[in-house]
Parts: C-alpha cells; structure tokens; sequence
C-alpha cells in the first residue's frame, strides 16, 4: 500500500523559477556514450522519454563543445548539460580520447599525466594562454544559445569533476600566475566569465550551474573547499541564475553554500529515497538529482511513492555504445 503522497517530502510540489515541478526527483546528467560521432541518436529520445514524469526535472547528459575548445586532463572536457521539463529530450557526449594537434589545452600543466584508457597515455596538456579564453566563452555562450533554440527549457553549465571549468576554479590543478590563477578570486573568474556570458546571451531564470568543490575527481581537488564553495554560491547569487546543482562528498559539507545561496538548491551524490526525503524534509535542499537509481528504474518517482524494489544498475553496462542494453531495457514496475 503506498504512502500518503504528502508524507513523502521528494514528491511534494517545488517552484523553481518559471517551472512548476511536479515533485522533487531529478534526474542527474549520466554519461551514457550513446551518440554517434558527437550526435544524438533516435535511441536517446526513448531514454530521456522513458524518465519523463509529469512536471518532472531532467538534466541531459554533457554535450562536449567545438574541437578547438576540448580538453583532456586525465579525461576532463569543456562541456555544457541541457534539462527540460518532463519532455523528450535529445543530449549527447563523445569520450574523449584524441585531442586536435595532439594536444590537451587545460588550465595548468603542474599535474603529471596518468594512464589513460586502455592502458594508453593522454595527450599531452598545454596550458591555456590567456588569449584563447576569450574565445572559450564564446563557445560557452553559442551553444547555450543553441540549446534553446534546438528547443530546450535550459542549460546547465558544468563545472564539477575535474571538468575545464573545475581546472581552473581548483588550486590542486591551477598554478597559473596570471590573472586566472592564485587567488580564490582569480581561479574563479574564468567560470564567472561562461556564466555572464550565457546569462547575457538566454536569461538568467534558463541556467543552472553543476559545481563539486569537495571532489577530488580526476585529481581536480582544493585546499579550502568549502570557501570555494561559498564563494561560488555567493558570487552567483549576483547573477540571479535559476539553480545551483552541488556534488556532495561528506554529509552536512553543503550546508553553507545552502545557506548563501539564493536560488533553487539541488543536491546529488549517492543519494537514495530516505535521506533524499530527509535532506527535503530538513531544508538542506530544494531538491534532489539521481544518478544510478533512475538510470535503473525509469519509474523511479512512482518507486518512490509506493516505496517499492528497485532494479539494481548493471555497471557493466554504463558505458557500452548498445541502444538498448543498459539504456532503454531496464523494467517499469508492474502495478497490479
């Protein structure tokens, strides 16, 4: 027998802007490597369909930006997430594995590099000069144009995970001695470029920004994460963007970019139905993105609501470039 819905705080209403939200499960952007040769295929109108739930929130999976602006750092890349509101979506992501001219532009070249895929070295890094970035966010600000006009409610901009955005905002990979390294201020000013940038180009109210201050991924980590953080959240607060989508690494670390920031507050990392209803039902966040669990349940807000098994995710499977296994073949509950 199901719960009474308004006993459960991940289905409760939440306004977030302009969008009216059915309840408060997102779907968090997953690499699925489904695409071909960077474009979207039929397969993944079904995927992101088969998640759809009324007034529900999907964020699409990364969408790499033009070839000039990749970057490899163990295998970070320049990368821009879609979301819209319950509709069919088409996203894509291209692992990858060359770079053009041999090279891997990032944002500092004091990391040494390590194994890449199958056993194979990365390119070799070259560090950003400053006179490229210009035309960085650019690309930032042209395919978040594009986005919307290919139909999109939004964009999310990616600065979690060792991505360029997180090379540049993170001292353990930033020892630029310009003016985009060394200071907290000067690490973050290449992230606060893309978003006035994408603000100035589709509106504030249509961006949301993905940040991982206390991840260490792909060797992306920082000696005071949490001023970081803050700092983040504070400084977007001016920009007035519609969310803040935030990695969470220990528990309670979120709480003070909670705290100062003044938008939609979205939080991801491991979370499961309990303490995704606790960090609702105690204000830690507004809502709450999974990963794995709605990969692998489809229906993962009618599981929530009945408080039914779920399908456990086939990690083997993430990753493979099939259209159906371990993408669209996972099984709807049978309600009788």
């Amino acid at each position: 027998m199901a719960e009474d819905e308004a006993m459960i705080p991940l289905l409760t209403q939440h306004k977030m802007g302009n969008f009216n939200l059915s309840h408060r499960v997102v779907l968090s952007p997953l690499t699925r490597c489904r695409s071909f040769n960077n474009m979207p295929q039929p397969h993944a109108i079904l995927y992101y369909t088969q998640r759809a739930t009324n007034g529900g929130f999907l964020i699409s999976e990364a969408n790499a930006l033009p070839r000039h602006t990749w970057t490899l750092d163990k295998r970070a890349s320049t990368s821009m997430e879609t979301y819209c509101g319950s509709r069919s979506l088409k996203s894509s992501f291209e692992l990858l594995a060359l770079q053009p001219d041999g090279e891997a532009p990032i944002s500092s070249t004091s990391k040494g590099i390590t194994p890449g895929l199958d056993g194979r070295d990365w390119s070799p890094p070259r560090r950003l000069s400053t006179d490229e970035i210009p035309n960085i966010v650019n690309d930032y600000r042209l395919a978040a144009r594009n986005a919307i006009e290919a139909g999109f409610d939004g964009v999310e901009i990616h600065g979690a995970y060792g991505n360029l955005i997180e090379q540049f905002m993170k001292d353990d990979v930033n020892d630029r001695t310009d003016q985009y390294g060394g200071s907290l201020e000067n690490r973050c000013r290449f992230a606060l470029e893309v978003v006035e940038a994408v603000v100035n180009e589709i509106g504030a109210d249509k961006i949301g920004m993905r940040l991982s201050p206390y991840s260490n991924a792909l060797e992306a980590g920082d000696s005071n994460p949490e001023a970081l953080g803050n700092y983040m959240a504070n400084t977007l607060n001016q920009f007035g963007i519609l969310y803040l989508h935030v990695i969470r690494n220990r528990p309670r670390s979120l709480l003070p970019m909670r705290q100062t920031f003044k938008g939609t507050f979205i939080v991801a990392g491991g979370f499961d139905r309990e303490d995704g209803n606790k960090a609702i039902a105690d204000n830690s966040a507004d809502l709450v993105a999974f990963g794995r669990l709605f990969l692998a349940n489809p229906d993962l807000p009618r599981r929530f609501e009945l408080n039914a098994a779920l399908n456990r995710c086939n990690e083997s499977t993430l990753y493979l470039s099939d259209p159906v296994i371990g993408y669209t073949d996972y099984p709807f509950l049978e309600v009788q």
